[in-house]
């Protein structure tokens, strides 16, 4: 089951031929369809990009001084570690 499938809505994008050959095998091997490898392909990765772009934008915080650090040996005394 995906997460938040209750709607599905119609999308195009552009995919490498490759890409779309290994899709439809897949498909046609499982007797699923290629609609349901690419919502499977974006479901179980978006959070994986959401946390890689969010760290990219926190790291340009942090480089503008927009966000601050703390070093590891003050999280470590804080915490008793």
């Amino acid at each position: 089951c995906m997460a938040g499938s209750s709607t599905m809505t119609a999308v195009t994008f552009r995919i490498s031929s490759d890409l779309k050959d290994r899709v439809d095998k897949l498909a046609n091997t499982t007797g699923l369809s290629s609609s349901y490898f690419y919502n499977k392909l974006v479901s179980d990765h978006i959070d994986e990009l959401e946390d890689i772009y969010d760290c990219l934008a926190i790291i340009e915080n942090v480089k503008k001084g927009k966000e601050k650090t703390v070093p590891l040996e003050k999280v470590m005394a804080d915490y008793d570690l």
